[in-house]
């Protein structure tokens, strides 16, 4: 049965998979979700065990995409995009991280704008049309949408970050590539970057344009995040046992995957997701009542500062609820399922250095802010249940080497440069500034790309 999109507002049409990645956003501002969540039988995910990780994504990617993209096609795009390392790094026990900081930006954001960019070129190309891909960034997706669109025939890239919330070395991947690359620095927040690209979207003056988004509104990210928690389980499985996931969650992109994946078949006994002081959901699995924080609090884990997810719809509609893009809820999800299959913590900056500290000095393993927030919410799960020798996952979202001065802080060790960030210090920056205004980014888009 083919699958078919529908918005989480639901008041749009459904579309297929396609429609869904050109476009990002419902019309309706709501988010796309699958009419169906196709299911994998178990047999074949333990069968994922001696396949390499390419093929282990054009398996599970096959569910959502046979009926649009060509069998020959998907298996090159996984190759190609998957041409790195993925560690499961063993730390005490049957615990583990999981590292998703090999690839070209060192960010767990390149499996997801890898796989998403070859997918819009390959559907591109088939329709001979142009792209303007806007991108609001906390931290690591702008680097990763921008490096994995660029220099792309029939693609530009706009990302908007803030302009004091982001490392030196997360700006400058965006900053330093140039060509179909534009980069603009908000005096603001994340949430007004997000803001501002949203409204874009809504925009009929801008229609010309073809905008598309590659944030993790966008179906086309969440599909290849699923992919790692598959690979995770089947290369670590015991017979036939579950695994639990803590994932440092921001936006909740990298959590939707996970949850999918979960709906998908993976046997995931429960997932534990751990934000910054940005603890509205938390807050919410704990009360049943959403309030989003506004302004977001900036914190060490840069990436994570979001103070309204905007994946929250998905997680509400999956959960039989409805909320809308403002973070109203219009039905309450069943929220005793959500507690049952979801642990929530948040933790703040003094905790998080602690946190890599404290596990350097036990286990000689460096982890950076994110994945010390995941690494936290672990173990305070670990206190508060039985632990048992089961499987346990941690996600480190990014290299150690992208935050120097808190891993230098913490642990006094300057962390070793991955190949992808070597030569980045001298590379030329050229970026613009912007006041947070919808006219004044309207009059830059027109102004830029018409």
């Amino acid at each position: 049965m083919s699958i078919l999109y529908y918005s989480t507002n639901e008041k749009a049409d459904k579309v297929n998979f396609e429609e869904a990645l050109f476009k990002g956003l419902a019309p309706d501002g709501g988010l796309y979700m699958p009419d169906n969540i196709p299911h994998i039988p178990i047999d074949v995910i333990k069968s994922f065990k001696d396949m390499e990780y390419h093929e282990i994504a054009f398996t599970v990617m096959r569910y959502f995409l046979k009926d649009l993209v060509e069998d020959s096609a998907l298996r090159a795009m996984t190759k190609d995009a998957y041409d790195f390392d993925i560690p499961l790094e063993n730390v005490y026990q049957r615990k583990y991280i999981m590292r998703l900081d090999q690839g070209p930006t060192a960010s767990f954001k390149d499996f997801a704008a890898r796989m998403m960019a070859r997918l819009m070129q390959y559907f591109i190309q088939k329709k001979k049309r142009d792209l303007l891909i806007l991108v609001a960034t906390s931290g690591d997706t702008g680097s990763a949408i921008a490096n994995a669109n660029f220099e792309l025939d029939n693609i530009n890239v706009c990302v908007l970050f803030p302009e004091d919330e982001v490392s030196d070395r997360q700006r400058k991947q965006m900053t330093t590539l140039n060509k179909n690359i534009t980069a603009i620095a908000v005096d603001g927040k994340f949430d007004d970057c997000q803001a501002l690209v949203k409204q874009a979207f809504k925009s009929d003056e801008l229609k010309e344009l073809n905008l598309s988004s590659a944030n993790s509104i966008n179906f086309g990210r969440l599909l290849p995040q699923t992919v790692y928690y598959f690979y995770a389980y089947a290369k670590l499985i015991k017979g036939d046992e579950q695994m639990t996931v803590s994932i440092p969650s921001g936006n909740f992109g990298d959590m939707m995957g996970a949850v999918i994946a979960k709906k998908m078949g993976l046997p995931i006994e429960k997932l534990i997701i751990s934000t910054n002081a940005n603890d509205a959901f938390p807050k919410f699995l704990e009360t049943g009542n959403y309030n989003k924080i506004d302004p977001s609090i900036s914190c060490i884990s840069n990436a994570m500062n979001v103070g309204h997810p905007s994946n929250l719809s998905r997680l509400v509609a999956l959960y039989g609820g409805k909320m809308d893009e403002n973070g109203n809820i219009i039905k309450s999800p069943d929220m005793k399922k959500m507690r049952d299959e979801i642990y929530s913590i948040s933790v703040d900056d003094k905790t998080t250095r602690e946190t890599i500290k404290s596990v350097y000095e036990k286990y000689k393993v460096i982890i950076e802010p994110h994945g010390a927030v995941g690494w936290k919410g672990l173990e305070t799960y670990l206190e508060e249940n039985d632990n048992e020798n089961k499987l346990y996952i941690s996600i480190e979202t990014a290299h150690p080497a992208k935050f120097p001065d808190e891993i230098k802080k913490a642990i006094s060790i300057e962390p070793e440069l991955p190949s992808s960030l070597q030569g980045l210090e001298e590379k030329p920056e050229e970026f613009d500034k912007l006041i947070p205004t919808y006219d004044n980014f309207k009059y830059f888009l027109k102004r830029t790309f018409k």
